[in-house]
């Protein structure tokens, strides 16, 4: 019996029982599918593309993650409204498969380099993952932070961990670059041509991109954070023709869409991430630069009943020109687009007031803040219902979410991203890395200016770059000093790089 036994078992594992196997699993699918298909059942057809994209999880995680940022720009967000449950399909549900392969690693072998988790960016996140958990749990709607909680997860996870581990060679920092921005591209085309039925008017503007994105804000904030990236790929010499001359393509998609989105949140962002790059040029020394931010919000903070009685004389409202519609950019008398930003921020601020320490919980300011308004600040596009959005700032959303403690770490997250971005670009030898340093923390702070007046972190279209961007400078400042160390270590030129393939 035995001996049969094993002979069964050496078929098995020999070619020809390979193929045998093969063959009847084949034969049992097909047949199990035609019996469903009879039946009008159809889910079992998607179970070889299921078992493919497991094989890649385990195996390739790498092209899982450049999978789901090909896919980003043209996910769509599908509301199950019955249980107020919002996904974006179909990148959330492979973010969330790369989480629970993220579980099952640090249960089996934790193999995680150690410089990730000992890094000053790392830290401030964990810290700020721990404070969300805190805040769910003091939360008055303990069930919508605890969802908030695990979405940042399965966006953190994916794109800052295992991208830290994607981003040691230097091309797959241009793959996931241009991985995103392709699909970009035909999103733009779409938006345009939509655009271009309605005239260009500048109302349509607002809505012309749904449902890839959900409005202008959302769409131009993505567009000026790739801007400086694509004016990289242009002026660096040492890329090949071919790959200088499409990023000049793209440059010039990104500029006319973002002329087009008539954001003017975004406009200011790009600038203001321009004069910053020209300042880091001119050698200005980090402190310097957030001395002079101090000092101008305490400017602001001290005159404000003078700007404000400047700004409300202002009665430019948003206009066909360019320039008058960067004019409505201070209007707070009759721009119900800016006044419904201040009804928010000041609702938010009361909110903190009643709860500062822990907040209202995260992801709950939509549903709590409609009895924090006044109503001589209430506009045409107010609402009670919590169904048009949030507070408009990545800093005051978590001011009254999280309390002042979720505010000050969104802070100490964005000036510990600058610092790594600065180190990596003055420290470094290889040109291409100081080039795309620089881009990727600019593009960054394109983002987190923006974020004063608008907050996108809890989806996909923009947490994908931003968690994306700040795993690029980690990677680039844990493994090129490991590469700098290697070259003094070993003269003769023997060192391990993070890659300079082209």
């Amino acid at each position: 019996m035995r001996d049969k036994l094993q002979v069964f078992k050496d078929y098995l594992v020999s070619t020809k029982g390979t193929y045998t196997i093969l063959y009847v699993l084949s034969a049992l699918f097909v047949g199990l599918n035609c019996l469903l298909i009879y039946h009008e059942i159809y889910w079992l057809l998607l179970l070889p593309v299921l078992m493919i994209i497991v094989y890649f999880y385990f195996f390739h995680l790498d092209k899982i993650l450049l999978l789901i940022t090909l896919l980003t720009p043209l996910a769509i967000n599908i509301t199950q409204r019955e249980f107020k449950v919002g996904l974006s399909v179909p990148t959330e549900p492979l973010m969330f498969g790369v989480l629970l392969l993220f579980i099952l690693k640090l249960i089996l072998n934790n193999d995680f380099d150690k410089k990730i988790w000992q890094h000053p960016v790392t830290i401030i996140i964990f810290i700020q993952l721990a404070w969300i958990l805190i805040t769910s749990v003091t939360s008055v709607r303990p069930m919508v932070s605890f969802k908030f909680l695990l979405a940042r997860l399965w966006f953190v996870i994916p794109f800052y961990i295992f991208g830290i581990h994607l981003f040691k060679e230097t091309i797959n920092v241009r793959r996931f670059m241009w991985y995103y921005v392709v699909p970009l591209i035909g999103v733009i085309f779409f938006t345009i041509y939509n655009h271009y039925l309605w005239g260009f008017e500048q109302q349509a503007g607002h809505y012309v991109m749904e449902p890839f994105y959900n409005d202008h804000t959302a769409y131009g904030a993505i567009l000026s954070m790739y801007i400086p990236v694509f004016f990289g790929f242009v002026i660096y010499k040492k890329y090949s023709r071919i790959t200088r001359f499409f990023g000049f393509i793209v440059l010039a998609i990104l500029i006319t869409a973002l002329v087009l989105s008539y954001c003017r949140a975004a406009w200011i962002s790009l600038a203001m991430a321009i004069g910053i790059m020209f300042l880091i040029f001119m050698k200005i020394k980090f402190r310097w630069l957030a001395l002079t931010a101090i000092v101008a919000g305490i400017i602001l903070y001290t005159f404000q009943f003078e700007i404000l009685t400047t700004m409300e004389r202002n009665k430019q409202s948003k206009a066909a020109t360019l320039t008058e519609h960067v004019r409505s950019i201070s209007n707070i008398s009759t721009d119900n687009s800016n006044l419904e930003r201040i009804n928010r921020w000041m609702s938010a601020f009361r909110m903190y007031q009643e709860r500062p320490r822990f907040g209202f919980g995260p992801g709950t300011y939509q549903f709590e803040y409609a009895p924090y308004q006044l109503s001589d600040e209430k506009t045409l596009i107010s609402t009670n219902a919590g169904d048009k959005g949030n507070a408009h700032s990545e800093y005051i959303g978590p001011l009254a979410e999280q309390g002042l403690p979720g505010m000050l770490i969104v802070v100490a997250l964005v000036v510990a991203m600058i610092m790594t971005g600065l180190k990596v670009y003055h420290r470094t030898r290889t040109p291409e890395i100081k080039y795309l340093s620089m881009t990727t923390m600019l593009g960054l702070i394109t983002y987190f200016i923006h974020g004063l007046m608008n907050n996108f972190l809890d989806t996909d279209k923009a947490s994908v770059p931003v968690w994306g961007f700040m795993a690029i400078l980690v990677a680039m400042d844990i493994y090129d000093i490991q590469a700098e160390k290697n070259k003094i270590d070993q003269p003769d030129g023997c060192n391990q790089t993070i890659s300079s393939g082209q």
